[in-house]
């Protein structure tokens, strides 16, 4: 959702996040921008205020607000010329990317259907699952039609079409396509009836007609085999699909446009143009495009140039902003329509102001509708949101009366609003509820329409097209007939070409019980002075590496045992390095190493806190300067010791001797703190210069010395110099040289842009110019290093060498042999010459393993046999452990009676499982471990699919108390779909490598973000981008990269490129659903993993309900942040004493418990969470996998379960949920050969429950939380205080001081 980003994180990157994003730049990483999700989004839900019933009641005189028409529209001022930041090249979503299935059937209802009435024949026309359909009017308006109408395919195919629209006289037929390349524009055709336009009967055929359906099924297999479309087959495609002679009106193709309404005269259409933000929700805006008419359809036109069009209605800024703030806004007018000649009506979220936030109050209502007078300027409120909101507005044939929707009391209503009275009638409360509370691209209601005599309205509810009868009262109003509404029956058939299904997955059994497992994610990486040899963090310990040689070499440390991290070499002693040790209880120590003799020492001198960047100044001798960096606190090591005095520190020091015993004392003297303008919360990369005069500090956008030697202000700051800054760089880094003048400047600028690397020559660059990559404003004498991207870049000493990483590459590049491509650079103005620059690289593979889990549990249980059994060896295998008596539900098969196993036995041998079957006959094996459930059930480990949380962004390698907790609710896997491409897999490794404990973890890594959020915004225009985009995730992951995500990205081509290389990397796709119903829906039909989050319209119909379930798609349906109502976690919140919870109380912040206290009650239609969940029970009866995922929401562990709880509400039995929980996200994630159920060869991943605990029955949420043991991989814990059960009995992980009590 936005992100937690990050929800886009939170960006809550999982709902997109309500945070502030008028800020002037980007924080440095988008796992960062994710990061706060967890927490935040519980400040976002409980912070949200809306206004009193009585505050916004208003007199009809005060609707009318008179623009000042001397002033200009801030939307004038402002230029939409950064996204996107390249241009599509040529792809067509029909014929460059294969769907080899099909898939048929009929149906009589449908979802969400918007529709239209022909003004005079009455015919209408509806879209279901993208194609457009029509009964013709002669039947459908009849007072009592007999039988169900067969409603005929008029436009089919791959395109998904929508939003269909009669014009004025009903010659033509407008509708919504992301047909070619992707991007949702508006087209139009002729309109020639429903009989004549069927595409799929012999009934009026053309004979083109009759040909292109006899070659379908040969020319669609040839399409699905990848043979190139030669012009007949293509004009037989189009010929069946019903768009030969189709037009695109509009041509964009990054923005996207949706609803088009026809001018009264016919000869243009007003429709919604969106625009995104950092956000990647859609703020709405009014867009005027000129239509040809029937016989300009029939003439050759000239190209629309892209983004063409007049904006007709822009957005409004809050007070106080300026036109340079104006694409920040993320509210805007939608659903408009022409009103006369020169009067435009449309509604609009009228609660949030600027920034769209999540669980909004429906009953004292969103939005409200508007009609703004083109001539006059004015703007009038017609209907306000109180009560209940207004919205989808709809005008009648005669012009009098306003048709809208409303939410009243428990009903959903369809008001008449006569707008020579002003009187509001109810005439009918049977509609679906709306979505007013989403961000809704597809409409907060389908559209609807008048009869061609205003007798009645067309209108989808239920499942159903409705005819409402009207009546006209004496004053001339409509309202509603004695009549009641009639269903319009209707019999559908539809047909799909499906992708396959995208899956993958890993071997984690073999990961796991092989001796060791591999780091690939690397940072903090320096160079010493002759860059020659490099020192970097290997997800907590630091390693140095001889440049060109093989064999990465562990920094001799003081504590084996402990963390370390960002480190660096000494000038003039390129044989030392210093660097930091973590400690959960102490924090951080600074360390010297001896990298030649291997000897370690302590710095003492360091009052408690959290230190990071420790530099020495360069100059000679051993009494030198220290410099480094303190922070305040963080999410993971809290907020409650030693949190004051963040900011730059120096001191004295004097280096140990070459060779000097380790018990030689090195301390920190006359330590003092200096002001500066050093942001600790941003990466920093620093330097001394000039010996100790000067302070070079490189952070995500900005380079800048720091004079030491300079008179300082009043203020205690010395002298700043902005080098180089980066207009949306996430790092960036200089090679310095001197002025004329002595002063410092910056010779090459080397930076991070969209996660490539780029350098630009110093000379090149402007004063106060920022470094940018995006082509058309690229700064001057820019090139491309990196092939597929980089991050930590650094520079050697003498500036000739920038080094940087890619997984566990390290990169090089001599500056000096630039100018061998100087030529292809110069003429390369989109990818500024990489394609001779790539073969100028030095690249070399670092290797640093680890120990697995399993390794380390098979020694130390071999070494608690020992101590009380001499004659065993080392080569036995003492890693045995039994669990008897166990009531066993294995979900091996997937059904409830194959897999309960009462009176069971599990046997583990090595963390994996040996054997599963009753106490029958069992032998436990000599030396084994014995465990007694006492009919206690066993069940898999439960796996969340999409979990956010916030430690893998901190600076300090802590142990996790989100890991530790979500151990401790029985979570054994972890798919995180929103992180970081370097951090996310960083702390994977930190946790399989025993520094701390908790779940496996797997993750996207960066999301691949259609939205402008600088730092991860990715345009996928081409094949090459696709391929970069997912070998940097693979990179950093290896094996454990397993999925990416595509978060809103506004182009199907892009998204479908995506995919064709997924296929070849082995990598799954697990989309954001981000609101957005008819891009959720080519998510199924384009094959991707899954949709993360559950489709905006919670209630499903026959059509989605069978495409989605028979798709091979899975749900990750995240019912705790439901779309469409109320969070479910409100429910959490209001429900349980969630404060007090003493086990949470153990494990989490409680700053984040108490700020869960309290909830406001809302009453049980606000959650359309139920229908959701009924939905999601409706297609796993048809076979959908459907799996768990909680989110991250607060608080974690509890709120996996409720989620549990939510899914079971829609009719899934427990078994169900349980499956849900461990085989399907198992299968789901390409791990069911590994994990997912209690099966011989499987890992040992169970949880034991008490003897009174029957998971079967009751409510599974209050069940399934009261497990008594957890395991992953055979190690075992009581969950309920994390202390290890076997096989180091009593161990129990030190954790930072998070509470203050």
């Amino acid at each position: 959702m936005a992100s937690k980003g990050h929800h886009d994180s939170y960006v809550k990157l999982g709902l997109p996040p309500p945070t502030n994003i008028r800020r002037s730049k980007p924080r440095s990483k988008m796992c960062q921008l994710l990061s706060y999700v967890v927490l935040f989004s519980v400040a976002i839900t409980l912070s949200t205020v809306l206004p009193t019933p009585w505050s916004i009641l208003r007199l009809n005189d005060a609707s009318k607000v008179a623009l000042n028409l001397t002033q200009a529209d801030p939307a004038s001022e402002w230029k939409d010329n950064v996204w996107p930041l390249r241009p599509q090249t040529p792809w067509d979503i029909s014929t460059d990317y294969p769907y080899p299935r099909s898939l048929e059937y009929d149906v009589q209802e449908g979802t969400w259907l918007r529709l239209d009435v022909h003004p005079k024949s009455g015919d209408i026309v509806f879209d279901m699952v993208g194609d457009l359909y029509c009964m013709p009017g002669s039947q459908a308006l009849q007072s009592h039609p007999s039988d169900s109408i067969k409603a005929r395919p008029i436009l089919l195919g791959t395109p998904h079409d929508s939003d269909p629209r009669f014009s004025p006289s009903g010659d033509r037929l407008v509708f919504r396509s992301d047909a070619e390349l992707g991007i949702e524009n508006i087209w139009v055709m002729e309109w020639k009836g429903c009989e004549h336009m069927d595409v799929r009967t012999a009934e009026g055929s053309t004979d083109a007609l009759k040909v292109a359906l006899s070659q379908k099924t040969l020319e669609e297999k040839l399409l699905s085999e990848g043979v190139a479309e030669e012009p007949q087959r293509k004009v037989n495609r189009l010929i069946r699909e019903g768009r030969i002679g189709a037009r695109r009106v509009t041509n964009e193709t990054y923005r996207w446009v949706s609803d088009a309404r026809f001018h009264p005269s016919g000869d243009r259409v007003i429709a919604t143009k969106w625009y995104t933000s950092e956000r990647s929700l859609g703020a709405g805006e009014g867009w005027e495009y000129p239509v040809p008419s029937v016989e300009g359809l029939h003439k050759h036109s000239a190209a629309i140039e892209a983004g063409s069009g007049t904006r007709l209605v822009s957005r409004t800024l809050p007070r106080g902003w300026t036109a340079q703030e104006y694409g920040e806004q993320q509210i805007g007018p939608e659903q408009l329509l022409w009103q006369g000649n020169d009067s435009i009506v449309y509604s609009k979220n009228v609660v949030d102001q600027n920034e769209f936030t999540y669980s909004k109050d429906v009953h004292k209502g969103i939005y409200a509708i508007f009609q703004y007078n083109l001539t006059t300027g004015l703007t009038e409120t017609l209907v306000d949101s109180f009560p209940g909101g207004a919205s989808r507005p709809e005008i009648s044939r005669d012009g009098r009366t306003l048709a809208f929707v409303r939410r009243v009391r428990d009903k959903e209503v369809l008001v008449l609003k006569d707008l020579v009275t002003g009187t509001i009638h109810n005439v009918w409360h049977g509609l679906s509820y709306d979505l007013s509370t989403v961000s809704a691209p597809m409409g907060t209601y389908p559209s609807f329409a008048f009869t061609p005599e205003d007798e009645a309205v067309i209108v989808w509810a239920a499942g159903q097209i409705y005819s409402v009868p009207l009546a006209v009262n004496g004053r001339g109003e409509k309202t509603a007939s004695s009549r009641s509404p009639r269903p319009i029956r209707f019999i559908a058939h539809i047909e799909k070409r499906l992708a396959e299904t995208r899956r993958g997955g890993v071997d984690v059994l073999g990961m796991e019980t092989q001796d060791t497992q591999k780091v690939r994610s690397f940072k903090d990486l320096r160079v010493d002075d002759t860059g020659r040899k490099v020192v970097f963090q290997a997800a907590g310990a630091t390693y140095w590496q001889e440049v060109g040689k093989k064999n990465a070499k562990k920094v001799p440390v003081t504590d084996k045992n402990a963390p370390y991290y960002s480190p660096s070499f000494i000038h003039g002693e390129d044989d030392f390095i210093i660097h930091a040790r973590w400690s959960d209880s102490v924090y951080t120590t600074f360390e010297l190493a001896d990298i030649e003799s291997g000897t370690a020492y302590e710095i003492d001198g360091l009052p408690l806190g959290r230190y990071f960047s420790p530099i020495l100044c360069e100059c000679s001798g051993s009494n030198r300067q220290i410099a480094f960096l303190k922070s305040g606190g963080d999410y993971i090591t809290g907020n409650v010791v030693a949190t004051t005095g963040a900011g730059l520190y120096i001191g004295d020091i004097v280096l140990p001797s070459a060779g000097s015993a380790k018990s030689h004392k090195v301390a920190i003297k006359n330590l003092r703190f200096i002001p500066s303008e050093i942001n600790t919360n941003d990466r920093v990369n620093m330097r001394f210069l000039e010996k100790n005069k000067k302070l070079l500090v490189q952070q995500s956008s900005r380079a800048f010395i720091v004079d030491l030697k300079g008179k300082p202000a009043t203020s205690g700051v010395y002298p700043h110099t902005t080098l180089a800054s980066g207009e949306m760089s996430s790092e960036l880094v200089v090679s310095p040289g001197a002025t004329r003048k002595g002063a410092v400047s910056a010779e090459n600028i080397a930076f991070v842009d969209f996660f490539h690397v780029y350098l630009a020559p110093g000379n090149d660059v402007k004063d106060g110019e920022a470094v940018w990559s995006r082509p058309a404003n690229a700064t001057k004498g820019l090139v491309r290093l990196s092939l597929d991207g980089g991050h930590d870049i650094t520079w050697s000493r003498d500036g000739k060498t920038l080094f940087w990483f890619l997984g566990p590459y390290l990169h090089s590049l001599k500056v000096s042999k630039l100018h061998q491509c100087s030529s292809k650079i110069k003429k390369d103005h989109s990818t500024f010459g990489i394609s001779c620059v790539k073969d100028l690289l030095e690249f070399q593979r670092i290797d640093v393993e680890h120990s697995t889990d399993i390794a380390r549990l098979k020694k130390q249980a071999a070494e608690a046999a020992h101590v009380h059994k001499d004659w065993l060896t080392t080569n036995e295998s003492n890693a045995l452990v039994v669990i008897t008596n166990a009531t066993i539900l294995t979900m091996e098969s997937g059904n409830a009676y194959e897999d309960l196993i009462y009176n069971g036995v599990l046997f583990i041998e090595d963390g994996v499982i040996a054997s599963v079957g009753t106490m029958d006959r069992f032998i436990a094996p000599t030396g084994a471990t014995i465990l007694n459930a006492e009919g206690g059930f066993v069940i898999p480990g439960f796996i969340d699919v999409h979990a956010h949380w916030n430690g893998f962004s901190d600076r300090y390698p802590a142990k996790s108390w989100e890991m530790e907790t979500f151990l401790a609710y029985g979570i054994t896997t972890l798919h995180n779909p929103s992180a970081s491409n370097v951090d996310g897999f960083v702390e994977r490794s930190r946790i399989e490598s025993g520094q701390m404990i908790g779940p496996r973890i797997f993750t996207v890594g960066d999301i691949i973000y259609g939205a402008g959020a600088p730092g991860i915004h990715q345009d996928i225009v081409n094949v090459e981008e696709a391929v970069s985009a997912l070998t940097r995730i693979k990179a950093e992951g290896g094996p454990a990269s397993i999925s990416y995500k595509n978060y809103n990205l506004p182009s199907r081509a892009s998204r479908q490129r995506l995919l064709k290389v997924a296929q070849n990397m082995s990598m799954l796709c697990v989309p954001e659903g981000g609101m957005n119903y008819d891009w959720d829906l080519t998510y199924i039909i384009d094959g991707m993993t899954t949709v993360e989050h559950a489709l905006p319209v919670p209630t499903l119909y026959e059509d989605v309900l069978t495409l989605y379930a028979l798709s091979g798609t899975g749900s990750t349906p995240t019912h705790i942040v439901n779309y469409g109502g109320a969070w479910g976690e409100q429910l959490v919140w209001a429900t349980e004493d969630i404060p007090n919870d003493p086990k949470l109380r153990r494990f989490t912040r409680h700053d984040i418990l108490e700020s869960l206290t309290e909830s406001t009650k809302r009453p049980a239609n606000s959650f359309a969470l139920f229908n959701t969940s009924a939905s999601v029970a409706a297609m796993v009866d048809k076979g959908m996998l459907a799996n768990i995922g909680a989110h991250g929401e607060p608080p974690l562990g509890v709120n996996y379960h409720a989620e549990m709880g939510f899914t079971a509400k829609g009719g899934l039995s427990n078994y169900e949920v349980i499956r849900a929980a461990t085989s399907s996200g198992a299968r789901t994630l390409g791990m069911f050969s590994s994990l997912g159920s209690l099966s011989p060869g499987k890992l040992a991943d169970f949880l034991v429950y008490p003897p009174h605990v029957d998971l079967l029955k009751g409510d599974v949420s209050m069940k399934t939380r009261k497990l008594m043991l957890v395991a992953r991989g055979g190690r075992i814990w009581d969950a309920d205080t994390m202390v290890e059960v076997w096989p180091v009995k009593g161990r129990k992980q030190d954790m930072p001081i998070i509470n203050a009590e």
